[in-house]
């Protein structure tokens, strides 16, 4: 039997954010025609599927692809919001499929419910929550919200002892915030931000917080509170006082001097009580809580098990690089990396890309819809029209493998679609036709013809005096993606209800990657 720990989650968690650096990492959207393909799309969107087949399909459908820098993702936990009357779990390094957590029964720490974040955005992690024989050590509810930003664990009224960790920046709660996770702060261990270096240097390596009494059923000739019993194990400096009831039976203990470096570690009540003649037939157990290692707040992506990451992209035009199409719909979102620029094997760089062809048409109308067919005469090339400006007279388009992705899987029937064909423009042809033999100047949308502004070569036009930016490059009225839609590697993909962009419309996208 084997197990990948939560460890590695962790640093493929860690690896990923690093690697953002190197660059090369953008979020796209994509697949503009999904209500005409699949009626019932916004309210039951299919799984997608992960094979090359599909793959590729998605790439078929990019729209446009928006750079993800460092300072767009972020390590996050699951949400726990502090609230009066809840019952919350502790931190301890034992719970397993042998010693499910109290209030979850989980099997794992990270599953649990031990840290929560305030009203204010801090985020405490709890040491203790009045964890007691006499309610089986399961806790009490909380009634006292944690607000201090003590170095410290502080005990409240209520019995719980929290440890604090970390403030929320405004920033990262503007940009990063979500329903249902927490934002856990880049860069923990060499930040300069003097509030997490105080938290960072004030951390302990083996400090015990806490001791929790597993039984007390054996008596010992002691009432009242025992001082300076010490804890033994392989770190050194420990201490505890113990409290005793009216039989001699512990029933609580408090770490006064919680010592370093230990990683494993017992109450030593026996050696006060019990010097060398006294006997029991049986001893209280107790349980020394290990902390995480580096101690408290050392290094807080183990602590609270960061192996979640939030993408975060802005999707927007601006007013000289307009990428993303307008008027349409997109249904589907993805992170891929690696893709290079259309017609050369360099990886692409720039912030934005526009994934999609496009003619200058010299008609300033267009009667057919939003993924309407398109094609040339004497060829069995075609398209789907995904944007038409009746301004700047530029229709894009985008070229699917297959109208229905779908129909791979129902029929096992694909239709493949072909490249429009225009040698002079570099636009990619297919070796079944020969580009001698048609007329490149003319386009058909269903059955409506129209005609390609071929003396037009830019990227922006004048209109009545005013620039419009394309944000694409035009040669002899056609124009190539930015990107090559056959390269990189798709790493996520998320089918969603469609949005309809418009000129002054942006959408925040957030994407929760786990490990």
């Amino acid at each position: 039997m084997a197990v990948v720990t939560d460890k590695l989650r962790i640093l493929n968690c860690s690896n990923f954010v690093k690697d953002i650096e190197n660059g090369g990492y953008y979020t796209f959207i994509g697949f503009p025609n999904s209500n005409s393909l699949y009626p019932d799309w916004d309210s039951s969107q299919p799984n997608p599927i992960d094979n090359d087949f599909y793959l590729n399909s998605y790439r078929d459908n990019i729209l446009g692809v928006k750079k993800i820098t460092t300072s767009d993702v972020i390590r996050v936990i699951p949400k726990i919001t502090w609230t009066k009357g809840r019952k919350y779990e502790m931190y301890r390094h034992d719970y397993s499929i042998h010693n499910l957590t109290p209030v979850t029964s989980s099997t794992r720490l990270y599953d649990s419910s031990y840290y929560v974040m305030n009203s204010e955005y801090r985020v405490y992690i709890c040491i203790n929550n009045n964890s007691l024989i006499s309610n089986s050590n399961t806790g009490n509810v909380s009634t006292q919200e944690p607000l201090h930003t003590d170095l410290s664990p502080r005990l409240e009224s209520d019995g719980y002892i929290w440890k604090y960790l970390y403030t929320l920046s405004p920033g990262d709660v503007l940009k990063f915030d979500s329903t249902n996770y927490i934002s856990v702060p880049n860069n923990w261990k060499t930040s300069s931000n003097s509030e997490i270096g105080r938290i960072r240097e004030a951390a302990v390596s083996g400090k015990i917080e806490t001791v929790i009494v597993e039984n007390n059923s054996s008596q010992y000739p002691y009432v009242g509170t025992l001082l300076s019993v010490p804890i033994k194990g392989d770190g050194s400096g420990a201490e505890a006082s113990v409290e005793f009831d009216e039989n001699g039976r512990p029933v609580k203990v408090i770490v006064t001097n919680g010592g370093s470096g230990y990683t494993f570690a017992t109450l030593d009540l026996e050696s006060l009580l019990l010097p060398s003649t006294g006997v029991l037939t049986s001893k209280a157990i107790f349980n020394v809580i290990i902390p995480p290692e580096g101690g408290h707040g050392a290094d807080i992506y183990n602590e609270l098990g960061a192996f979640r990451a939030l993408v975060y992209s802005r999707i927007e035009n601006s007013p000289t690089n307009p990428d993303f199409i307008i008027g349409n719909q997109f249904s589907r979102i993805g992170i891929i990396k690696g893709i290079t620029s259309f017609g050369s094997n360099d990886i692409f760089s720039d912030d934005t890309g526009s994934g999609v062809y496009a003619f200058k048409l010299n008609q300033s109308t267009v009667s057919e819809s939003y993924d309407s067919f398109i094609t040339q005469d004497n060829t069995n090339a075609n398209g789907t029209l995904v944007s038409f400006d009746s301004t700047t007279k530029v229709l894009r388009y985008i070229q699917p493998r297959n109208n229905n992705i779908d129909t791979y899987a129902v029929s096992n029937n694909i239709q493949i679609d072909y490249q429009f064909a225009n040698s002079s423009s570099g636009i990619q042809t297919s070796s079944n036709y020969n580009l001698n033999n048609f007329d490149r100047s003319t386009i058909k949308v269903e059955s409506s013809s129209y005609t390609i502004d071929t003396s037009f070569s830019n990227d922006k036009v004048d209109v009545g005096g005013v620039d419009y930016y394309l944000g694409q490059l035009f040669v002899q009225g056609l124009s190539n993606p930015d990107i090559n839609i056959k390269s990189g590697d798709i790493l996520y993909v998320n089918n969603r209800s469609s949005v309809t962009r418009s000129s002054q419309q942006r959408e925040d996208i957030k994407i929760i990657l786990e490990f």
